[in-house]
């Protein structure tokens, strides 16, 4: 019998201590952890740092100035975006563009371009500054507005307020009083942006129908000056490429349209640049740098997050797809005029979602555009019409349309005011009423129902046209005169 005290199992196989190379396995190891999670709080940190500088560079306008009567969100099943170069000369802009830095802001090119719904087809319509148009009431720096000026230059919309910056506010107003589109984001981007942009890519492809000297650049200089281009195709980038895409003098007929199409060969080359590297956050990180640095945006597009993922909803678009084209257009003087009804018909096509060939394009549509149904028969539905606009025929224009959809036109008149800028289907009371207004409501997107009294059953619809239908316009050519993004650089580069 053993009277000494029972071992415990536990202590009999106590561990012996580790080896000298176990130690330094697992200090390694937790060494390559430590590493490794230092990096990805790095990366992180350093992502948001990113995002947080480019987010600190961007500058936004005040959207208080951007007109109350808009065209409604479902006036276009694509989104339009407004893209303005500036020739401010605040911010370091003077030494690369010349002129006094405390000079007005003023708009030296624009285009509007829209991204189909199905985010594989683009078209960008240039408006020349010199456009007559109608530039609505804008609103002034202290809060007043202006009164409409009909018959103004279309680039004296920026100047409105006589302010350093410029009014993007007004520009935007303007385009969408012009093309009866709503813009869902404007962009500003001035000269040193713009140099900035074509540094970070590496140089832009560009093409010269000749050599082009220094007096090109400044008509006033009494001598031609030193050759800054030689004849055809060259990389530029920086105040090279700001000196090709502003030169308007000694190339064809020294027109703000024949420097519209070398702009437009140019921002082509740039795409086709960027595809070419990669249409990655990565990549687009550098550019969406030297943009924000210089750019001003609304602010829908105000942080950096908005702006990268907008580029991101660009990159599946096609550069055959990818088109440009001016405003149709002709000289009125020493101005350019637009020429109707082929100007109404290319809004009409954008409205549509139809590209200038006239291909659907409509694809996904975006968030709070609903895709609009086929037209329906009219199956003999009674509806009047009116005119609440100051434009002559409109009502006319809107007989026709539904005589030949089978409605019955009861009678056309002017509504009692003439100020509206949404188009109203008026019906009443009836069994099924509403549903007719429905039908009538896909000839005329955007339209807004509205149940009212007078309309007694058995008195049909009554359609109270605003000022955002425009008709259905003779069919027009917008194929030609148009260039796509993957031409080459020197093909049609200059009017005249």
């Amino acid at each position: 019998m053993t009277t000494g005290r029972q071992e415990n199992p536990a202590r009999r196989r106590r561990k012996a201590p580790p080896s000298r190379h176990g130690r330094k396995r697992r200090r390694r190891l937790r060494l390559v952890l430590g590493i490794a999670l230092s990096l990805l709080v790095l990366a992180l940190a350093g992502g948001g740092w990113i995002y947080l500088r480019l987010s600190g560079n961007i500058e936004t306008f005040d959207a208080d100035g951007l007109a109350k009567n808009r065209p409604d969100a479902a006036s276009s099943k694509g989104e339009n975006v407004l893209v303005i170069g500036s020739d401010a000369r605040t911010g370091g802009n003077s030494a690369l563009g010349g002129g006094d830095k405390d000079d007005i802001g003023r708009s030296d090119t624009a285009f509007l371009l829209h991204v189909y719904a199905d985010h594989r087809h683009a078209v960008a319509v240039s408006i020349p500054r010199d456009t007559l148009v109608t530039i609505p009431p804008c609103r002034l720096p202290d809060g007043s507005w202006t009164q409409e000026q009909p018959h103004t230059m279309f680039n004296a919309a920026y100047s409105v307020g006589q302010t350093a910056k410029g009014n993007p506010a007004c520009t935007q107003n303007t385009v969408e009083k012009l093309t009866g589109l709503r813009v869902d984001h404007t962009v500003v981007i001035d000269f040193k942006g713009f140099a900035s942009l074509t540094d970070v890519v590496g140089g832009v492809d560009v093409c010269l129908p000749k050599d082009v000297y220094q007096g090109n650049l400044n008509p006033h200089r009494t001598t031609r000056g030193a050759k800054l281009f030689s004849k055809g195709e060259q990389s530029v980038s920086g105040q090279k490429a700001l000196d090709y895409v502003r030169i308007r003098h000694g190339i064809g007929d020294g027109s703000d349209i024949g420097r519209i199409k070398r702009q437009q060969a140019f921002v082509s080359s740039l795409l086709k640049k960027v595809k070419d590297e990669g249409f990655t956050p990565t990549k687009l990180l550098p550019l969406a740098e030297a943009a924000t640095k210089s750019m001003t945006v609304d602010p829908g597009l105000g942080s950096a997050d908005k702006l990268l993922s907008f580029a991101m909803s660009l990159k599946d678009i096609d550069l055959h797809n990818t088109q440009f084209i001016t405003i149709p257009w002709r000289y009125e003087g020493q101005r350019v005029a637009i020429v109707e009804p082929d100007a109404d018909a290319l809004w009409a096509s954008l409205k549509d979602d139809r590209t200038l060939d006239g291909a659907d394009a409509g694809g996904e549509h975006k968030e709070g555009k609903a895709k609009q149904p086929k037209p329906a028969a009219g199956d003999g539905i009674s509806v009047a019409v009116q005119n609440g606009t100051t434009t002559d025929g409109l009502a006319a224009r809107a007989a026709k349309t539904l005589k030949k959809h089978d409605f019955t036109v009861t009678a056309t008149t002017d509504a009692a005011s003439r100020d509206h800028t949404t188009t109203e289907i008026q019906y009443g009371p009836g069994a099924g009423q509403k549903g007719r207004a429905e039908a009538l409501a896909t000839l005329f997107p955007g339209a807004e129902l509205k149940s009212v009294a007078d309309l007694t059953p058995g008195t049909g619809l009554r359609l109270v046209l605003g000022s955002s239908y425009r008709g259905e316009q003779p069919s027009a050519d917008l194929t030609k005169d148009t260039r796509s993004a993957a031409d080459n650089p020197c093909s049609d580069l200059s009017y005249g």
